[in-house]
């Protein structure tokens, strides 16, 4: 009787993986592992030789088996890595992508250059993964987050606890801004950052098996051109944004010049800058408010 090894598992799920054209099908093998095993991934590799027990045998088996037909790992372990930091997701929200790192990093870099405490907004905040990962990594913020998704917020809450960021991050249920008039008292946010839905009707269609089925739609489409959201955004945001704020928001592959046109025409801001991801799609459009 053959001993499986944690070597000869991830070899052998990595070539499933292969055949039934996994994303990511090392990475996503050891991923699921290391989920089963209670190991960290670098773990895995320092204990090749150990056997594993039927038990575990028995529920990586499932997980694959899942996983085989497009589930999306981070959904079976429950959680996924996100700019450095362990982030639980749920099917109730979107699966953090490492295109998304570059909002953050831009967002992390304009709050460098100011002083004192800063107020961000994160609308659409999914998970929170933004959120926490802004708070993270610039301690003088505080962070208001809205979404739409009760079920989302739970998710985003639990992120918050994790990395202990309750102190600083504040989560509100609502449509965008919101939850944000009965606020009377807020002042105005020297930064409004978002990653809202901007897939269109006739793209969700091509969308790939494993985001479709699983993905929350709520969290993908928005309209017959992928801009709804955009256009509600820039109906309001001068109203939320210091006149030495910044906008940022994450766009699609190919929206850069439409969201240039839009900040553009609301007359608000003096900058309006579309940034390329590592891929050369359109990804990030970064806004600077006119002084007053």
């Amino acid at each position: 009787m053959q001993t499986w090894t944690i070597q000869k598992l991830l070899k052998w799920v990595t070539g499933y993986f292969l055949e039934k054209g996994v994303d990511s099908p090392r990475l996503s093998a050891e991923m699921l592992l290391g989920h089963v095993l209670s190991l960290k991934r670098i773990e895995l590799y320092t204990q090749f030789d150990r056997p594993v027990a039927d038990e575990h045998l028995g529920r990586l088996r499932e997980l694959v088996a899942r996983a085989g037909r497009h589930e999306p790992v981070a959904y079976l372990i429950g959680s996924t890595e996100f700019y450095s930091l362990q982030i639980d997701v749920t099917r109730d929200c979107m699966i953090p992508r490492p295109e998304t790192e570059l909002l953050v990093e831009r967002a992390v870099e304009f709050l460098r250059t100011r002083i004192g405490s800063q107020l961000v907004c994160d609308l659409c905040t999914g998970s929170g993964c933004v959120a926490v990962a802004v708070a993270k990594n610039f301690p003088d913020a505080k962070i208001i987050a809205t979404d739409v998704s009760d079920a989302a917020l739970e998710v985003a809450a639990r992120n918050v606890k994790k990395h202990a960021l309750h102190d600083r991050v504040t989560l509100l249920r609502g449509d965008l801004f919101d939850p944000l008039v009965p606020q009377i008292d807020t002042r105005k946010f020297d930064l409004i950052v978002c990653n809202p839905p901007y897939v269109s009707s006739a793209e969700f269609e091509t969308l790939r098996s494993n985001v479709k089925n699983y993905e929350p739609s709520v969290a993908l489409l928005a309209g017959a051109d992928g801009l709804d959201v955009y256009r509600r955004i820039l109906r309001s945001a001068d109203d939320f944004l210091k006149g030495d704020g910044a906008l940022m928001l994450e766009i699609g592959y190919a929206q850069g010049r439409a969201v240039r046109r839009m900040l553009e025409e609301t007359g608000t801001f003096t900058q309006v800058k579309i940034e390329k991801d590592q891929n050369n799609n359109d990804r990030i459009a970064i806004a600077a408010k006119t002084r007053p």
